[in-house]
């Protein structure tokens, strides 16, 4: 595998090696001569360029990320209406992309999904979407005062996962929108989803558009889609009318920064800019908008040959891991056959056959070989290869596996009791009593856990990753939503956004 030989070697570390001297990005370089100047800085932030920092914090991370931090200066140029470096890496980044425009969000995916959504639907209209979209997007509805029409996407009980969104979905919903005699503002998919399931967006698409309706994907875990031939195709080569996407979580930005892509004439582009506006920081912070320049400067010195190495990486281990005695991957024979991408860098690993949850084996792994998986689920636990995936990562991940398989098998009863007891899908039972905006902000009040079955939920209730709520405000709570928090509580699991992450009491509405 040459240069990948060397343990602990990165493909960013080889691109550096390799590259030659270039011209700096526009960011990059605007920073780089901000610095240079050597003003006397009477401006925010107050560590002026460090010379206040916390010496606690520069131990660790050294004086530069603070000399480079820097507010809204001259040469930088201006956040929400940029007509320097800063416009010039927007345009180049909407070039390599293939956008008509994009912008630079600091405020990772989650603002970038409320623009969107708030860009497209007003009070009372009426937004398509799956039910385990991520929690921004009824957040958005929350703001706009849309109504949600609710897609339930195929779900894997073996697996305790949820799919994507197909075609034929969308277009019932549309239709039956149609009859009623109302028209969906937009339609709101996730693509890939948190496990790398595609849904096939070119043939949503066209179903949007023929009705005259916009699509929204929400592309945060597909970022690097469009840089490697056996990557599934991007949202924005199959239509979408807007995309955003997470820079941070595969590529190479720093965390917190994202992309928000425009393609076609179906949204009001000066509409998201005026939304993106009211919701992003008013005191960027330079060196994440400039992680994003960078990012995408590296990405089209080899466009299409960037990721080689950790695809053939990839390949290898998926074929170790098949050999290990029950242990298994996700794979598209999961789902019906309404799917027919997956994305290649992101690895599920089931481990039902040995009667441990993903909780038990994360816990496990972190202990024995120090493996960090992404997502951390009842019946498996989900891995994110990108670029910075070494060699030395995937033998011990290998080595670990083998480890759980040798030394963790449950009794067959335990197996038993692990692989039937989440037969409740979180999202069967949807039950709408009133709109988020309206459950939001009605009147509160907290009841004891067993009395709060048929109660309108008043909070956001979600395991944290991967984000999407199991409950909403506004929904009748069911038992089986509420069998399945307790379960993924009493595995460890975080409950994000309950004002009691340990459920003995819930918020509800007090109508």
């Amino acid at each position: 595998m040459g240069p990948r030989e060397q343990e602990g070697t990165t493909l960013f570390d080889q691109a550096k090696v390799k590259r030659k001297e270039t011209k700096l990005p526009p960011l990059v370089n605007a920073i780089t001569t901000s610095v240079k100047k050597n003003s006397a800085p009477f401006h925010f932030p107050g560590h002026k360029r460090g010379m206040a920092a916390p010496s606690s914090l520069v131990d660790v991370i050294g004086n530069g990320p603070f000399l480079h931090d820097a507010t809204e200066l001259p040469e930088l140029d201006r956040f929400a209406y940029p007509t320097g470096p800063l416009l010039d890496a927007q345009k180049m980044a909407a070039d390599l992309f293939g956008a008509s425009q994009t912008w630079f969000l600091v405020c990772g995916t989650t603002c970038g999904i409320l623009a969107a959504i708030m860009s497209i639907c007003s009070p009372g209209d009426t937004l398509i979407l799956a039910r385990n979209s991520h929690v921004s997007a009824t957040s958005a509805m929350v703001l706009c005062g849309a109504l949600p029409n609710y897609i339930l996407p195929e779900y894997n009980l073996q697996w305790g996962i949820a799919g994507g969104v197909t075609p034929s979905q969308v277009k019932m919903a549309i239709e039956e929108l149609e009859q009623e005699g109302k028209k969906a503002a937009g339609v709101f998919i996730t693509s890939p989803t948190y496990n790398g399931v595609c849904s096939n967006i070119s043939e949503i698409s066209q179903i949007c558009h023929s009705h005259g309706i916009p699509l929204i994907v929400d592309e945060a875990h597909g970022a690097h889609f469009k840089f490697h031939p056996d990557m599934p195709k991007t949202a924005l080569s199959q239509g979408a009318d807007i995309v955003i996407q997470s820079t941070h979580k595969v590529l190479c930005s720093f965390s917190q920064s994202s992309m928000l892509h425009l393609s076609g004439d179906l949204i009001d582009r000066d509409r998201v800019h005026k939304c993106l506006q009211s919701l992003q920081t008013t005191s960027p912070n330079w060196l994440l908008l400039a992680s994003l320049d960078a990012t995408r400067d590296e990405l089209s010195k080899n466009p299409n040959t960037l990721f080689n190495e950790v695809m053939e990486l990839v390949i290898q281990v998926k074929e170790l891991i098949n050999h290990i005695p029950r242990v298994s991957l996700l794979d598209l024979s999961c789902f019906s056959n309404n799917f027919s991408f997956m994305d290649p860098l992101r690895m599920t690993i089931g481990v039902q056959e040995l009667g441990l949850s993903g909780f038990e084996a994360y816990n496990i792994l972190s202990t024995s070989h120090g493996i960090e998986p992404e997502l951390i689920g009842t019946q498996s636990f989900t891995l994110a290869f990108s670029l910075g995936t070494t060699k030395e990562h995937t033998q011990r991940l290998v080595s670990g596996l083998k480890y759980l398989s040798i030394n963790f098998l449950q009794e067959e009863r335990e197996i038993i009791k692990i692989y039937h007891g989440i037969e409740r899908v979180p999202f069967g039972e949807v039950y709408m009593s009133c709109t988020p905006r309206e459950a939001f902000f009605a009147k509160k009040k907290k009841v004891n856990f067993e009395k709060s079955i048929g109660e309108v939920c008043g909070e956001f209730i979600c395991p944290f990753p991967p984000g999407i709520p199991v409950l909403i405000p506004g929904e009748i709570i069911t038992k089986r939503a509420m069998d399945y928090l307790i379960q993924v509580k009493d595995q460890g699991g975080f409950l994000k956004g309950a004002v009691d992450p340990l459920l003995s009491t819930v918020v509800v509405c007090d109508f």
